[in-house]
C-alpha cells in the first residue's frame, strides 16, 4: 500500500469521527465518580476508552490543522496548539486514571477523593499536588484552544463551518461545569463530539473527493491518446 498526504488525511478524518463518537458514547449513563467505582471494571473500560479518543482526537485535530495550514494563518497554529496540549494533558489524566488511581483507592482513598473532585471542575479539601494545576491547565488550554481553532476553521472555509462554530460553542459551554453546578456536567461534552464527528466527516468526504479527481482525469487522457492512436477513431 502506498501512503500518500491524501490517505494520511483520510486517516485523520475517520479519527476525528472515531474520536467523536466515543467522546459522547462515553458520557451515557456514566456513574458517580467515587473511591469505589475506581475500582471496577468499568472504570477500566471507560478510562480505556478515554485514553483511545485523546489520542485519536490528537490525530484528528492535526489532520484538520495540515490540511488548512495556509489559510488558517496565526490563529489556526496559535489555536491547534492549545488544542493540541489540553489533549495531551487529558491523554495524560487519563492513563494515570486508569494505571494509577486503582492502585491507590485502598490505600489512598482522601487523595483519589480529591482528585476526582478536581477533574470534574470542584474544589479538593486536601492536598493533591501537581494533580490540581494540571486540571485547570487542561480546562483553560481546552476552552482557549477550542475557541480559537473552531474560529481558524470556520474562516478557512473549507471543513464543515457549522461544526467548525459548534466546536468554539462547545468549548466555551464547558465553563458551565464550574458555574452551574446543578446541571449534569457530561452534557457539556455532547456539543464538541457533534463538531468532531462533523469536522472529521467533512475532513474525510474532501480528501475522497480529492483523491477520485486523477483518475478522472487519467481516464480522459487514456481516452484522447487512444483516439490519437486508433486510425477509426482519427477518422
Amino acid at each position: 500500500m502506498t501512503i500518500t498526504p491524501t490517505k494520511l488525511t483520510r486517516v485523520a478524518g475517520l479519527s476525528a469521527v472515531v474520536a467523536g463518537l466515543l467522546f459522547i458514547a462515553i458520557q451515557v449513563k456514566h456513574p458517580t465518580l467515587d473511591v469505589a467505582f475506581t475500582t471496577t471494571t468499568e472504570w477500566k473500560v471507560r478510562q480505556g476508552v478515554k485514553v483511545l479518543m485523546a489520542t485519536l482526537s490528537l490525530v484528528g485535530i492535526t489532520g484538520m490543522y495540515l490540511r488548512q495550514v495556509t489559510k488558517t494563518g496565526l490563529l489556526g497554529l496559535v489555536g491547534y496548539v492549545l488544542f493540541a496540549i489540553a489533549y495531551l494533558i487529558m491523554l495524560s489524566i487519563e492513563v494515570a486514571g486508569l494505571v494509577v488511581i486503582p492502585a491507590i483507592a485502598h490505600s489512598a482513598p482522601g487523595y483519589v477523593t480529591d482528585v476526582l473532585t478536581a477533574a470534574t471542575g470542584g474544589q479538593p479539601t486536601g492536598d493533591i499536588g501537581l494533580m490540581q494545576p494540571l486540571s485547570m491547565l487542561n480546562g483553560v488550554t481546552y476552552i482557549a484552544g477550542g475557541v480559537l481553532f473552531g474560529i481558524a476553521l470556520f474562516r478557512a472555509r473549507i471543513l464543515a463551518r457549522w461544526a467548525a462554530a459548534l466546536l468554539a460553542v462547545g468549548a466555551v459551554s464547558t465553563i458551565g461545569v464550574s458555574v452551574l453546578p446543578q446541571v449534569n456536567y457530561r452534557l457539556f461534552a455532547i456539543p464538541t463530539g457533534v463538531a468532531m464527528v462533523g469536522l472529521g466527516y467533512s475532513l474525510w468526504r474532501e480528501q475522497r473527493r480529492l483523491a477520485a479527481q486523477p483518475d478522472a482525469s487519467t481516464a480522459i487522457r487514456a481516452s484522447t491518446v487512444g483516439s490519437q492512436l486508433d486510425p477509426a477513431g482519427a477518422r
